[in-house]
């Protein structure tokens, strides 16, 4: 029979497990941002690095990598707000002849006949001035939302920060608490993950530049309006696994349709598709022949998982995070290997197509360096 103190014992653990997870559930907002933090800190790593190697002190390296991060998202901004605010601006003063047009034309008189559109447009002008309560009340909530997110982005930024400074001496300290055995092992492993990821980055923005440099100039030979924000949205889209390159081909090939139907429609399709075997076939093995290959069907879960924890956000980091967990898994699965066996025996042949992800899109390539991720 089972003794009172055995009992005594599970219930305890029992108990301590779940003050734990509960534990973690409190301090879940917390956990994110670090992870954020810490995911920030290896994907800037490697230009960080890039920079370290002018002989500069690597607090100035993170710096100028910040800066350099800032200006690039203002430049986006300046190119992207004006050509919209202009076209809003075009928009309204446009709104009163649409309205009269209501009327001039007979189709649509018959309709506001009908349906009385234009007194409801009066009704809706006339109780504007009462809503002009809820509308502050609705800016003071964004506007508190707004200043929330800039204070939790930054306090990643900070922590990202403390990662790229100390990481290296942080992971160092890490890999010496291990046997002699494990430290050799955790040391590849964390410059695998660490190129990895590292290069996944790299390549999916030099990927999403690519993209919407040559979807401005298509834009621009087309004559298209908003060439700038369209071509923007394109290469932000094109970061997003599996379905991000075709939703932006989707909006682009509708805004085309209202500009010039149906020659820049086609055009434009015609455009995508051979861009689409262009970036399947020759840039992504190009780009990312040195990061880990992953099934299209691990993209898929991966990305479900990360979109439904963090939204756009986790599917924009569940490439990385699956790579990770994959190189993880790959490295344990090779513990359990006997001694006798090939090397290549738990080597997996994984390959996807082009909205099998950006990590999909090739195999892995040569062997990271044996030392610690972001060592001094």
């Amino acid at each position: 029979m089972i003794s009172t103190r055995a009992v005594a014992k599970v219930l305890l653990v029992a108990v301590g497990v779940l003050c734990a997870l509960y534990l973690l559930y409190l301090v879940r907002q917390v956990l994110a941002a670090v992870f954020i933090a810490v995911f920030i800190a290896v994907a800037l790593g490697p230009a960080v690095d890039l920079v370290q190697r002018r002989r500069l002190p690597r607090a100035l390296a993170i710096l100028l990598v910040y800066i350099g991060l800032f200006l690039a998202i203002f430049g986006v901004g300046l190119l992207v707000v004006p050509p919209i605010v202009e076209g809003v601006n075009q928009f309204a003063s446009d709104v009163p002849g649409y309205v009269d047009d209501i009327r001039t034309s007979e189709t649509l008189r018959q309709y506001d006949d009908q349906y009385g559109i234009t007194d409801q447009l009066q009704q809706q002008a006339q109780s504007l001035p009462g809503r002009l309560g809820d509308a502050a009340g609705a800016l003071q909530a964004v506007t508190v939302g707004v200043f929330s997110a800039v204070f939790q982005l930054v306090t990643v930024l900070v922590m990202a920060f403390f990662f790229l400074l100390q990481g290296g001496r942080m992971a160092e300290f890490c890999f010496r608490q291990l046997r002699p055995e494990h430290e050799r092992r955790a040391r590849d492993v964390g410059a695998k993950v660490y190129k990895a990821v590292g290069g996944y980055v790299t390549g999916a923005l030099t990927i999403a530049i690519i993209a919407g440099t040559s979807t401005y100039i298509v834009l621009s030979i087309l004559g298209i309006g908003f060439a700038v924000p369209l071509a923007v949205l394109m290469g932000f889209l094109v970061l997003i696994p599996l379905v991000g390159a075709t939703i932006g081909g989707v909006i682009i090939a509708i805004v085309t349709a209202f500009e010039d139907f149906p020659t820049a429609l086609i055009v434009w399709t015609a455009f995508f598709v051979l861009y689409q075997q262009v970036e399947n076939n020759v840039l992504q093995p190009f780009i990312y022949r040195r990061t880990v290959a992953l099934h299209p069907l691990v993209v898929i879960i991966a990305v479900l998982m990360g979109a439904s924890l963090l939204g756009v956000l986790g599917a924009l980091l569940a490439i990385p995070v699956a790579a990770t967990s994959q190189i993880i898994v790959k490295e344990a699965w090779a513990l359990r290997r006997p001694p006798g066996a090939e090397a290549g025996g738990d080597q997996l042949e994984l390959s996807g197509g082009r909205d099998a992800g950006p990590a999909a899109a090739a195999a892995s390539g040569e062997q990271p360096p044996r030392h610690s991720p972001d060592a001094q």
